[in-house]
């Protein structure tokens, strides 16, 4: 009995407390970004109305997506960037968070491109691709690559420049190898393939 119970609560544990995590962080979002916009409409409407915040938002969003999307939209956001760039404690925060967010963006061409298996000192070390050039060092062009290898979750970490012949390219989305490194490896399929800088195909097992 003792032991079903205690199995019973560690299973148990290890579903809720997650899903509690989860619930509780879009919870703790939701209250944030409706408070931004609740004390304007319940200064309008005379009351509150839960979740107005949150939709003002999203159109918000939506809608400097489209002037995003647009070509005179695209250079007046340039433009107002530029000059909230100029403002040092502004620039400090923005410019790094951008950068980063961008990275992860799939129509982003400076973004991370694939996920990639680098041979690296007799062992393989799992980044993100960023460039591929060559380098001409007597031999004629050789291929590149610049892997961003993450040391410290996502937000910091090593660039690997290395040949591209030295690479594996497995089956394995950008989202995918996002949920590897913050899950610390255990999001890694137990079998995975990859395609060589020669376009073999090569299995792994972990």
């Amino acid at each position: 009995m003792m032991q079903w119970l205690r199995r019973s609560f560690i299973a148990g544990f290890f579903v809720t407390v997650p899903l509690f995590i989860t619930v509780a962080a879009f919870v703790w979002l939701f209250g944030i970004v409706d408070g931004f916009t609740a004390p304007f409409y319940q200064q309008l409407l005379g009351r509150r109305v839960p979740g107005l915040g949150i939709a003002t938002t999203a159109v918000g969003v939506l809608l400097a997506g489209a002037l995003a999307t647009n070509v005179i939209g695209k250079r007046l956001l340039q433009r107002g960037e530029s000059y909230l760039l100029r403002v040092p404690v502004f620039r400090t925060i923005y410019a790094p968070v951008k950068q980063l967010v961008a990275a992860f963006s799939p129509d982003n061409e400076f973004g991370f491109k694939q996920v990639v298996l680098l041979e690296h000192k007799q062992e393989y070390a799992l980044g993100f691709l960023t460039k591929e050039f060559s380098v001409d060092r007597g031999r004629g062009a050789e291929p590149m690559i610049a892997v961003y290898v993450p040391t410290n979750h996502l937000y910091l970490g090593d660039i690997v420049v290395a040949e591209r012949s030295r690479a594996t390219f497995p089956d394995i989305t950008i989202e995918e190898g996002i949920r590897i490194f913050l899950t610390g490896g255990m999001a890694l399929p137990a079998r995975m393939r990859g395609r060589l800088a020669d376009d073999r195909v090569k299995e792994f097992r972990v």
